[in-house]
């Protein structure tokens, strides 16, 4: 009995295919992005037909190609591994900064304010910006692991590589993005062993300059101004915020209903982009609205988790670099529609509308999972079972044998 017992606990180890795919964090990336395809459509079809002019289905479909094409780029990431990133890393870099330049010297589109993006709206390079920082950040910290503690080889460049990709955003001006590239910064900075004095100083300086800045830039200043105002009385809040809380009221515990909010017809600015949040709680109330955190919260345990178990310093900072900055963005799109934060034009991974964002988002998903399949193949190459061996995926004898791969039953954890 226990011979065939051992025999048969074998069988099952056989049969487990390893992708190095981390499921729970599949799905959930997987979910959200499915609710906001069919929030897209609920927010939007209004949105395109009176402000773009276009068919009620217009901004859907537009979001869902945009869906497929980050998919693929996550794919793609997925397969070719970050390690070969090292290429091409400097490139990306000198790219973004031509990006960001271009905005400025030919007079982007203005959008709330600000010159954000080039080719009527297609491509909104700060957004590009943050996945592209956390990755040089990661190569860069990687191979400055020696001398990151000294001033003059740690600290400074650090200061400079910020310096120069937050500044670039801010001449637009997009204070909310260029607050969270030096936000990612130091947090990046600490993930990669920097000492605490080094990053507070960093932080403290940034905290400085933002509030320069903030107190220089009229938008800036006005937005500070209703936040203050609003945490005193929500009655003196922005416009915005005073919509958004109204929507989050309208929806109680359960919501009105998928496709039946009104505030979003009746003066909710940019219902499908950054106050989706809000017709997300009208229409589905505290649940729903809820239940988006905690998608965002297992988002961030597995994205961490794909981190710690890296095989190396490099996917370590990769993985929680990015899966840190994606969250970050989240929270603070969403504290912003309840007024916990000052306006920030932050969009809601995954779910508000827009294709920079979208892309750069799925992107950043793909080479996550591709640390967590180089950790994957390092595991199966201590055990002594490559990717590509042969595996009985027959049960008993009634099914073919078929050549796939296997791996252990740790990945699927």
């Amino acid at each position: 009995m226990s011979t065939f017992t051992n025999t048969l606990s074998r069988k099952k180890k056989q049969r487990i295919l390893y992708l190095g795919i981390d499921v729970p964090f599949l799905i959930c990336v997987i979910a959200l992005l499915s609710i906001g395809l069919l929030m897209v459509y609920s927010a939007g079809w209004d949105f395109s037909v009176t402000q773009l002019g276009e068919n009620p289905s217009y901004l859907f479909i537009r979001q869902l190609r945009f869906v497929v094409l980050g998919s693929s780029l996550a794919i793609l990431a997925f397969i070719f591994g970050y390690k070969r990133l090292k290429k091409f890393i400097v490139t990306l870099m000198v790219l973004n900064i031509i990006l960001l330049l271009s905005v400025i010297i030919f007079v982007g589109e203005t959008r709330l304010g600000a010159q954000r993006a080039l080719f009527n709206g297609s491509i909104q390079p700060s957004e590009f910006s943050k996945l592209i920082l956390v990755v040089y950040l990661s190569f860069w910290l990687n191979s400055k692991q020696e001398q990151l503690n000294k001033f003059s080889f740690g600290l400074l460049p650090m200061i400079g590589i910020l310096g120069i990709t937050s500044g670039l955003i801010m001449l637009q001006p997009d204070i909310s993005a260029a607050a969270t590239i030096m936000l990612i910064g130091g947090i990046m900075f600490f993930l990669g062993g920097g000492e605490l004095r080094q990053i507070t100083f960093i932080l403290g300086i940034a905290i400085i300059i933002g509030l320069i800045i903030v107190f220089l830039v009229p938008t800036g200043k006005l937005r500070l101004a209703e936040f203050i105002s609003g945490i005193q009385d929500p009655l003196n809040a922005s416009y915005h915020v005073k919509r958004s809380i109204e929507a989050i009221v309208r929806g109680g515990t359960f919501g009105v209903g998928i496709g039946r909010a009104t505030t979003k017809f009746t003066g909710l600015p940019v219902a499908p982009t950054d106050s989706i949040y809000a017709v997300i709680a009208e229409e589905t109330g505290l649940i729903g609205a809820s239940s988006i955190v905690v998608l965002f919260l297992v988002f961030l345990w597995r994205g961490l988790t794909i981190a710690n178990n890296a095989p190396d310093l490099l996917g370590k900072l990769i993985a929680a670099g990015i899966t840190v900055w994606i969250f970050t963005e989240a929270m603070i799109n969403i504290c912003v529609m309840v007024s916990l934060l000052p306006f920030a034009g932050n969009a809601l991974p995954f779910i508000s509308a827009g294709g920079s964002s979208m892309v750069t988002v799925l992107s950043g998903v793909g080479l996550i999972m591709s640390v967590a399949r180089a950790t994957a193949i390092k595991k199966n190459k201590e055990e002594g079972r490559p990717l590509d061996e042969i595996v009985d995926l027959r049960r008993d004898d009634r099914r073919r044998r078929v050549s796939r791969a296997r791996c252990s039953a740790s990945a699927w954890r």
